[in-house]
């Protein structure tokens, strides 16, 4: 029974580590961004024009500014409900006289130690 424990546990924390990027940003290069700015700039020098030629001046309705994308959980969170289960299993499975208590300081543990990692792997994404 230990061992089937064991191996699932183990299981468990192989699985649930891979992280996948879901939405990958592409990196201009300075060619394509020297382009992009460069069009930015004509598209609202032609909207300068056009407004200025009109006999009747109309204001200009400018577009409401769009929402941030919501980026979902981060890393750090990810990885203290990863180490907090993991851990609670761990220490479930070692304190053998009092699996509650082990399971609670495993827990506490194993979150404090997923949050860390994941807040090193935010930190070098620049997410914070």
């Amino acid at each position: 029974m230990k061992r089937i424990l064991m191996i699932l546990a183990v299981t468990t924390m192989m699985v649930s580590c891979k992280n996948k990027a879901k939405d990958e940003t592409k990196v201009l290069s300075a060619s394509e961004l020297r382009d992009s700015l460069q069009f930015a700039k004509w598209k609202e020098e032609k909207a300068r024009k056009a407004a200025t030629t009109v006999n009747t001046p109309a204001p200009v309705a400018e577009a409401p500014a769009a929402a941030p994308k919501k980026k979902g959980w981060s890393k750090a969170a990810k990885g203290a409900v990863i180490g907090g289960a993991a851990g609670a299993v761990a220490g479930a499975i070692i304190n053998k006289r009092n699996r509650a208590a082990g399971a609670v300081i495993g827990g506490a543990a194993g979150a404090g130690v997923g949050y860390g990692v994941g807040r090193a792997k935010d930190k070098k994404d620049g997410r914070y």
